[in-house]
């Protein structure tokens, strides 16, 4: 499997990084792809590809969360890195109008130039959208077309809202949140496409059930594979393989 999206180098956890990692390679988990948050984890980030190479794929962008007076020179870091080295995506990017909608223009702004950079890369964006499906759809008619491909990260919305998704390029990552007894995706799920969906942790947020409120970690990614399978009625095993092979069509361009 593939975990799609995982935090791993973020200080939660700085006591037993190792351990979750060979755990998670235990359960099957190859691949760990590794969303950027702002420049002050980029060196976290880069120690993290250095000591698991086979294993860890980075992505590049600011969190639409610290968009802030400082964005312009948060960018600027972005972009020499996306012109210096390789890497899996931009990402994650995006709107986010649950904390704070003080910087909507701002961060709109950062949304547009980060998926001009995807674009001029050739590569996939992966987006981050809270309370703000409206404003992200809003900013994504206006880049549709073949270059702009990826994933919407942390899916929480509504069947209508997951196939104008699909109608942009846009595979759904599927986390925690699907094992939630009021997340509401289980219930429209198996209506989609099981070749438009990818698997997700976003560790250490969003711990799946049994484990909701603690952290979060990749191992957890078969519980939410199972989830998936239970949705679909379909083996486990078929869904691993599916969605692994999802994550591979996105991610390999």
């Amino acid at each position: 499997m593939i975990d799609t999206h995982t935090h791993l180098y973020v200080e939660a956890f700085d006591e037993d990084r190792d351990s979750v990692i060979q755990d998670a390679l235990q359960k099957g988990i190859t691949g760990f792809y590794i969303p950027a948050i702002d420049a002050s984890y980029h060196e976290r980030m880069f120690n993290l590809e250095k000591a698991y190479s086979e294993h860890i794929h980075l992505m590049m962008g600011l969190h639409p969360t610290h968009v802030k007076e400082d964005y312009k020179e948060e960018l600027a870091l972005v972009e020499a890195q996306l012109q210096k080295r390789k890497f899996a995506a931009v990402g994650e990017i995006g709107i986010d109008l649950y904390w704070d909608k003080s910087f909507l223009q701002q961060q709109q702004d950062a949304f547009h130039l980060q998926i001009g950079w995807a674009k001029t890369h050739g590569l996939p964006i992966v987006i981050h959208c809270r309370d703000a499906f409206d404003e992200v759809f809003e900013v994504l008619d206006q880049h549709q077309g073949a270059q702009l491909f990826g994933i919407f990260h942390c899916f929480t919305g509504t069947l209508e809202q997951a196939n104008r998704a699909l109608n942009l390029n846009f595979k759904l990552g599927i986390g925690g949140v699907v094992t939630f007894k009021n997340g509401k995706i289980d219930q429209f799920l198996n209506q989609l496409p099981l070749e438009s969906i990818v698997l997700e942790t976003d560790a250490p947020y969003l711990s799946p059930a049994p484990h909701r409120g603690k952290r979060n970690e990749s191992g957890f990614l078969s519980l939410i594979r199972d989830k998936v399978a239970q949705c679909y009625g379909l083996p486990a095993q078929q869904i691993s393989e599916i969605t692994t092979e999802n994550a591979r069509s996105v991610f390999k361009k």
